[in-house]
């Protein structure tokens, strides 16, 4: 807490708990310097719950204008405080939610409702642990898990001490101990079942008692409780022990706990007996000196093996003392003051749900450049021949927008969407990502892919997690995964087709399944009479890595495609037209060379026929929730479905907004060309615009649909800084380019 408040102000909501007595018990923390001040309003016990909640929102307004605390963080460690807060202008909000609330015992029934509240309002949320983050982690779309740290250093020095506390150092060994609250998240009966089956074992608990009776406490003369300590002391207790316990319930209360006092224990040099708590399992399970059992019989055989282990090996703690080394409580400050860093920071630049306008839109001429088209090879040419060329340059597009394809903006509830399907930049050229990197800040984002296959979701591309999903199995490496896929695949004649490809890979079944009905939607063609480059970029894979690209730079524009369009349009020496036809412009400047990047067959009035194409499709929706799908994309490969996936852009922009928005694709065979459709017959098609191309001197040809190539964004920019170095190179003014 303090490290946060040194940072700026921020308010920690801690506690509130109505008492018998109808008296209402929080505590708010807040930081003067270094000291903590602790607010506790106690409210009248004949006051209704309104009243309740309206007071203690007078007193919280009173409070922040008392030390003139203007827009501070408020961050909530129960939604039970936001009841009362809710109306305080905050710098960010901040949800830690530390464990499921709602399962505990005498939580109150308002308690999910104001979650959901939170949840809304929340700029960044924390969990306690990877449970309670997979079960939340759809409830909101900057959502985080950070389970328990430790701080070592401190723990550690109980492995040095030998002279204990006097309140223990009268208790024989060996003991087994436990610290933490004691309420009903114990499992109780086992350890009044441990500590009567040995009693030779003395057992220790540390902490308050919350929520129990002390009737219904576990008794018996080697059951020891010696209250709450402080932070401070732990280790002095912890270097008495022999043996750490974790006695948990299997019960609703434990099911998304993250206990901290693992790390705790393990750094004081102490092996732990632990209930199979799914986070304690996950993260520690494999783990030398933690033992995991779940009855009473087992327990104990479990707490004499880790008796015996602490008396006679030292070796566990080596992989203990690795494993702790990387739960720095320093390491998740740093990541949680980053997140709430940018919280406020988007906060302060609440950008405009407005439709971006490009700079201008005059035309002033003359111009050296006329470039048709605004996506990304237009824009990279205008924008290199105007800046290093010292060229006029007029770039126009019939489309009222910059960016081509790849134009995003906010729609009417704010979300930021990509109007024509989800655009992913991923590239391994250092030169292309530099380039852009001088118009656009980065957010960093690696992009996964879901099918639904079978009524079953699974990665794509296939890996082994798709593979033991679909199947059932238990493969365990890479080498059991790819003597599976080896043994699927027929005897195959050369790889020619889209088919062969997939098939020579992961055999029949597993093509049907994720390719052949997708493809046939896609391409309105099947796999075998496409080119064997449709299905070559994705290839298949026997480890465990779900990221559907692996370039080694993967990012999305910070602020978006639009807004990294116009910064690079931004120059002096660039006008730009919209919303005209570009035939036009181009007769209005007959002496301007001309760049053209939209189809080659369309310049050429078809003059061969029409070049196949295939178009898009897609439809809207947005929802008041924040989150609809587990992934950025989820693929339908069955031809029941009629659109080919589904895309939930927030995961894309990494946007805080408690609305979503979601885009279906169809794929079609009228409308905008959108993909060069790979088949040996068009590209002799094309080669006949292509040689009639190269004849002309005044008109160079680039990008996708102007070489008929289909060509990732980052390779349209590095195939646009190409043309313009032999341009350069050729000694402007421009002659004789034809396609580039």
């Amino acid at each position: 807490m303090e490290r946060f408040a040194r940072e700026r102000r921020v308010f920690f909501f801690e506690e509130y708990i109505p008492t018998d007595h109808h008296l209402a018990y929080l505590e708010i923390h807040s930081f003067a310097g270094t000291a903590v001040k602790s607010v506790r309003p106690r409210i009248p016990r004949d006051w209704s719950d309104s009243q309740c909640q309206e007071g203690l929102a007078t007193l919280l307004d009173e409070l922040f204008d008392l030390i003139g605390a203007s827009e501070p963080v408020l961050w909530f460690y129960t939604p039970m405080m936001y009841a009362f807060a809710r109306q305080v202008k905050a710098a960010a909000v901040v949800y830690d939610c530390m464990d499921e609330l709602a399962n505990f015992r005498f939580a109150s029934p308002r308690l999910g409702a104001l979650e959901s509240d939170l949840m809304r309002c929340a700029d960044v949320v924390f969990t306690g642990g990877f449970s309670l983050y997979e079960a939340k982690r759809l409830l909101h779309d900057n959502i985080h898990a950070f389970p328990s740290c430790v701080d070592a250093d401190h723990f550690r020095a109980a492995r040095r001490m030998v002279v204990g506390p006097a309140d223990q150092a009268v208790i024989p060994g060996p003991i087994f101990g436990y610290c933490g609250v004691i309420d009903e998240r114990l499992d109780l009966e086992l350890i009044r079942a441990v500590a009567s089956a040995r009693a030779d074992w003395s057992v220790v608990l540390i902490g308050p008692t919350a929520k129990i009776s002390p009737e219904d406490l576990p008794r018996g003369p080697n059951i020891h409780y010696l209250g709450q300590k402080d932070y401070v002391d732990l280790p002095t207790y912890f270097a008495g022990w022999s043996v750490a316990l974790m006695p948990f319930a299997q019960n609703e209360a434990t099911r998304f706990i993250s206990p901290t006092k693992t790390p705790e224990y393990l750094a004081s040099g102490l092996p732990v007996v632990s209930t199979p708590v799914t986070d304690v399992v996950r993260h520690y399970g494999g783990v030398g000196g933690v033992f995991i059992a779940s009855d009473v019989q087992s327990y104990i055989i479990a707490c004499e093996r880790a008796l015996e282990l602490k008396r006679t090996s030292a070796a566990w703690l080596t992989e203990a003392d690795q494993l702790v080394a990387g739960k720095s409580w320093d390491e998740t400050h740093r990541r949680m003051s980053s997140l709430l860093a940018e919280a406020c920071e988007r906060n302060k630049r609440k950008i405009s749900a407005a439709v971006s306008k490009p700079r201008k839109t005059a035309r002033s001429g003359p111009y050296d450049v006329l470039v048709i088209g605004a996506g990304f090879a237009g824009s990279v040419l205008a924008e290199r021949l105007a800046s290093a060329g010292g060229k006029r340059v007029l770039i126009c597009d019939r489309r009222a927008h910059l960016g081509g394809n790849a134009y995003d903006f906010y729609n009417e509830h704010g979300i930021l969407v990509h109007k024509y399907g989800p655009h992913i930049f991923h590239t391994n050229s250092q030169t292309v990502f530099d380039y852009l990197s001088r118009f656009t800040a980065w957010r960093p984002y690696e992009h996964r892919v879901l099918a639904d296959v079978r009524g079953k979701l699974l990665p794509v591309p296939i890996n082994r997690t798709t593979l033991n999903g679909l199947y059932g199995l238990n493969l365990q490496d890479d080498a059991e995964a790819a003597h599976y896929l080896s043994s699927q695949v027929p005897p195959l004649a050369p790889v020619v087709t889209a088919m062969d490809v997939v098939v020579s890979q992961v055999g029949i079944d597993l093509y049907r399944a994720f390719f052949e009905g997708y493809t046939r939607k896609q391409w309105g063609l099947d796999a075998s009479q496409l080119d064997k480059s449709v299905t070559s970029r994705i290839p298949a894979r026997t480890n465990t890595d779900d990221r559907y690209f692996l370039d080694t730079f993967q990012a999305m524009p910070k602020d978006g495609y639009t807004k990294m369009f116009e910064n690079m349009l931004d120059n002096e020496h660039i006008d730009i037209a919209l919303d005209v036809e570009c035939r036009d412009v181009r007769r209005e400047f007959p002496q301007a060379h001309t760049i053209f990047t939209g189809p080659i067959d369309e310049f050429f009035d078809y003059r061969f026929g029409h070049l196949p194409y295939r178009s898009l499709q897609f439809h809207h929706e947005s929802h008041d929730i924040r989150r609809v799908l587990p992934a950025a994309v989820v693929n339908y490969p069955s031809e029941e479905v009629p659109y080919t996936r589904v895309t939930e852009f927030k995961y894309l922009t990494g946007q805080v907004h408690p609305r979503t928005s979601l885009c279906y694709e169809f794929a079609c065979s009228e409308g905008d060309p959108y993909y060069p459709i790979p088949r040996q017959e068009n590209q002799a098609l094309y080669k006949q615009y292509e040689t009639l191309a190269r004849t002309l001197t005044d008109v160079t040809f680039v990008g996708r649909l102007a070489t008929y190539k289909y060509y990732n964004m980052d390779q349209v920019v590095g195939q646009a800084l190409a043309t313009f170095n032999r341009m350069q190179n050729a000694a402007l003014p421009l002659a004789g380019s034809g396609v580039c």
